[in-house]
């Protein structure tokens, strides 16, 4: 499958507040009349009526059962649909049912969100086999909230409600519950773990910061191609006061990085304070957003594509974390 020039000023890095400037370019002409097998099983699961239909269901489904209901935590399926009907026949479940009818309605915007990135999909790689497509609800009990693979992609809608819902997932912080809304479903199924993964090739040897924050960054870039009119923001989880910070203060955030040796780095801890997910990267500055070292890795990204004026394909198959960030020549305009 994923030391102090700038010292001085971290306590008044400043992310400025604009509007998000993206606009939907470079998008080609692209058919989306293609067909795509879409099963709605949220409803099935919110009212399932015995157990013995959520046993079948659990035979039916194995990833769900799996991945979405936690299969591995019960003995056998028996017990496993016993202890399950009693929190699918819960009252609060129906509350939760007109939560996801509230959010998504017939689910038709998100249906056409899939179907616009996945014809993007097959414009650029012609050979890709469409997934299946399954929408679940799993009552937000520890379960998952997508599985992606070349095949099958599931979602739990009930993750997705937003800000405002009476549900939200558990234990989750206000950093990470910013990015659980329906506008995030398909950006976050095309990135690293997902869709991108498929095609991201990388150096599996190199283990630097470097080679981390370009496979990030080439994961963004492939999650913009398939969906061009998606704000930056959506698609790396920012903010667009954040994004639009970061674009602000680029000197400052690479100036730190190179002056703390950063890029070849191959500690996985201080790695992690970069590119992990965190409310804030402290060590920039208290206004700097988490991740920050993926973003800075999809701007060199980009840069290197203005450079070498690259397909999608080529880039995606260059390896070379290091090469790559020669040849990009990257610097932040001041």
């Amino acid at each position: 499958m994923r030391k102090l020039f700038i010292l001085f000023i971290s306590s008044y890095f400043l992310f400025s507040c604009n509007n998000n400037t993206n606009t939907c370019q470079n998008r080609p002409n692209v058919n989306e009349d293609i067909v795509i097998e879409v099963s709605q099983l949220h409803h099935e699961l919110l009212t399932i009526e015995s157990e013995k239909e959520l046993y079948k269901f659990i035979e039916r489904e194995p990833v769900i059962a799996s991945f979405f209901l936690k299969k591995d935590d019960y003995p056998n399926d028996s017990i496993m649909s016993s202890v399950l009907y009693k929190r699918f026949s819960n009252p609060h479940i129906d509350t939760l049912r007109q939560e996801i009818d509230r959010v998504f309605g017939d689910n038709a915007e998100l249906i056409q969100n899939f179907k616009s990135a996945l014809a993007m999909l097959k414009y650029y790689y012609p050979e890709a086999n469409l997934p299946k497509i399954k929408l679940v609800a799993t009552g937000l009990e520890n379960g998952a909230d997508l599985f992606v693979s070349d095949s099958l992609i599931i979602v739990g809608l009930d993750f997705y409600l937003g800000e405002g819902a009476k549900y939200r997932p558990l234990g989750f912080p206000n950093y990470l519950l910013q990015k659980y809304t329906k506008e995030y479903i398909v950006p976050s199924v095309m990135l690293l773990y997902g869709i991108s993964s498929q095609y991201n090739a990388s150096d599996i040897k190199d283990k630097s910061m470097l080679a981390d924050m370009i496979t990030y960054g080439k994961s963004y870039y492939f999650a913009k191609m398939m969906m061009p009119c998606t704000p930056d923001s959506t698609i790396i989880g920012y903010t667009s006061e954040e994004i639009e910070g970061s674009e602000k203060n680029a000197t400052t955030i690479w100036a730190h990085f190179l002056d703390n040796e950063l890029l070849y780095e191959q500690d996985n801890f201080l790695k992690q304070k970069y590119l992990g997910e965190r409310p804030k990267t402290f060590e920039i500055g208290d206004k700097c957003p988490g991740r920050i070292g993926t973003w800075l890795g999809w701007e060199i990204v980009n840069e290197f594509v203005d450079k070498k004026e690259l397909t999608l394909q080529e880039l995606m198959k260059k390896e070379n974390a290091q090469q790559l960030f020669q040849m990009a020549k990257y610097r932040p305009e001041k």
